[in-house]
């Protein structure tokens, strides 16, 4: 799975650079353990010398062969500083005790000085050469660690939690992936400065600022900091303070050119969230507007004509003056309710929608929308099934009232006139369930998966039924922010249900 695979190349590159890094401790030699190893090479060609003129008595051939052998396995391990010890150790013993006159340093045969001589200069040049193929070996490892580090770094901000601050998670996994005491980060689009690591260092914040603005790098070896601008192209966009470890320059730029990439990449992720928040909300004032005009243009043309039948000499009789009257009341009703209707939208679709959040009986709320809407459901059976002692639940009322006006006129649309409908509710684990449900021609499958879409209509409803496509879409994004869940169940030909949850308040009050 990708998921998976992400964690494992992750992990592996961690455990990678962990072990280039204790590699290259081990490499690094402090004084005291240097004098302690070139000892212990000097000694070590003591006991091989005493060894093979006491113990074991061999030509001196063998005896040089066996001194190279020693000075080529101690540079390998250790280093140049060590062979070069033993090299020059090892060419003394050769002539103190294997070339004649034996006990003394002298060579009278000049044959021997040109085998001496041979011996010494093979060994010195092979102490450099392996120490030349140990630094380059070392300097290979710095950069694959260096790399697998950046690669971390990369991974770790291209996998950041966009919900969070990105400057915090940068120097938290700066911190831990470097090992580093602190790591500081001042993003200047926000003056905000992110810290991370074992230490405090107050007296970086104005450094970090200090160097955001100039452009210089500081850099202090003894205390191991380094406080480098973080620029995006030509643009300063922030910097950013390490202690602890002192990379290469090169390293130093790469992870910087990443520290501005990630800050770059959250500012255009937030600019297309605006920018497209902004198109949405200018497409739905526009939609609403011409949902709006389209639905008074009923009630209108209803008040229109009757005003205009008790203005005219035809209707002089009280009876019918009454019967006009009743019509413009309820004409003007339902401009009324398409007003609030409108600005409950409009308020539910603005940025920044508050929860009004009380504890209330979903039941009680059930039977005020019903009395509210009983005009619209006039000769229709609708049936309400509310589990007796149901929860209180934690929610904004009037917009879950909203919800379900919504969903109590959608299926009143939807289905065949007189037909009845069916609202429920009931516990359902942590939550309070409630449905609705008709008797209409159903939903397909293929549109039960974009019927909470914002603007979309059935295609077989577009013309027949009047609507915005707003309704189910809108009453999604409130039941989400209770966090709850919506969902619609249909078979088609038999109807179909729309159910959503919301949370019970406190476990143990009763409606």
């Amino acid at each position: 799975m990708p998921g998976h695979e992400e964690d494992y190349k992750g992990s592996m590159a961690l455990s990678l650079f962990h072990r280039g890094r204790k590699q290259l401790q081990t490499s690094c030699v402090y004084p005291r353990t240097l004098i302690l190893r070139l000892i212990a090479s000097a000694a070590l060609i003591g006991i091989e010398t005493f060894a093979c003129s006491a113990w074991i008595p061999l030509n001196p051939t063998t005896v040089g062969f066996l001194y190279l052998v020693s000075v080529l396995l101690i540079a390998t391990s250790w280093g140049l500083a060590e062979a070069l010890t033993a090299s020059v150790f090892a060419t003394l013993c050769f002539n103190f005790f294997f070339f004649p006159p034996i006990g003394a340093f002298r060579i009278d045969d000049p044959l021997n000085w040109v085998a001496l001589m041979g011996f010494l200069i093979t060994s010195i040049t092979a102490s450099q050469l392996s120490d030349r193929a140990r630094r380059r070996t070392r300097e290979a490892l710095t950069r694959q660690l260096e790399m697998e580090r950046l690669y971390a770094v990369g991974r770790a901000i291209l996998l950041a939690d966009l919900q969070r601050p990105l400057g915090e998670q940068i120097v938290r996994e700066i911190a831990r992936i470097y090992d580093l005491a602190f790591v500081g980060l001042y993003d200047r689009s926000s003056d905000a400065i992110h810290q991370a690591g074992p230490e405090e260092v107050s007296n970086l914040t104005s450094r970090l600022r200090d160097t955001a603005m100039s452009g210089t790098l500081f850099r202090d070896e003894d205390a191991q900091i380094v406080v480098t601008p973080v620029n995006f192209g030509v643009q300063p966009v922030g910097s950013l303070a390490l202690k602890g470890m002192l990379l290469s320059d090169a390293a130093l730029q790469a992870l910087s050119n990443l520290v501005a990439l990630g800050l770059e990449k959250t500012r255009a992720q937030e600019a297309v969230i605006r920018v497209n928040a902004a198109r949405q909300s200018e497409e739905f004032k526009a939609t609403l507007i011409d949902a709006v005009a389209h639905e008074f243009k009923t009630p209108l043309t209803s008040l229109k004509a009757a005003i205009s039948a008790i203005l005219s000499s035809t209707v002089s009789e009280p009876q019918q003056q009454q019967e006009m009257l009743q019509i413009i009341n309820v004409a003007t009703e339902r401009l009324s309710d398409l007003v609030s209707e409108a600005i409950r939208l409009a308020r539910v679709e603005a940025d920044g929608l508050r929860l009004k959040k009380q504890p209330f009986p979903v039941g009680a709320a059930i039977k005020a929308v019903l009395r509210q809407m009983e005009p619209d459901l006039e000769g229709r059976d609708v049936g309400l099934h509310v589990t007796e002692n149901l929860p209180l639940v934690l929610a904004d009322e009037e917009l879950i009232q909203l919800v379900l006006r919504h969903l109590i006129d959608n299926a009143a649309k939807y289905s065949p006139p007189k037909s009845p409908l069916s609202i429920s509710a009931r516990v359902e684990g942590d939550y309070v369930l409630v449905g609705v449900r008709n008797e209409g021609e159903g939903i397909s499958e293929w549109e039960r998966s974009r019927i909470f879409e914002k603007f979309y209509r059935g295609a077989g409803a577009r013309e027949r039924v009047p609507g915005t496509g707003m309704g189910l879409a809108i009453t999604r994004d409130i039941v989400l922010a209770h966090g709850g869940q919506i969902r619609v169940e249909s078979v088609p030909g038999e109807g179909a249900e729309f159910s959503f949850t919301l949370p019970i308040a406190v476990e143990g009050n009763k409606a």
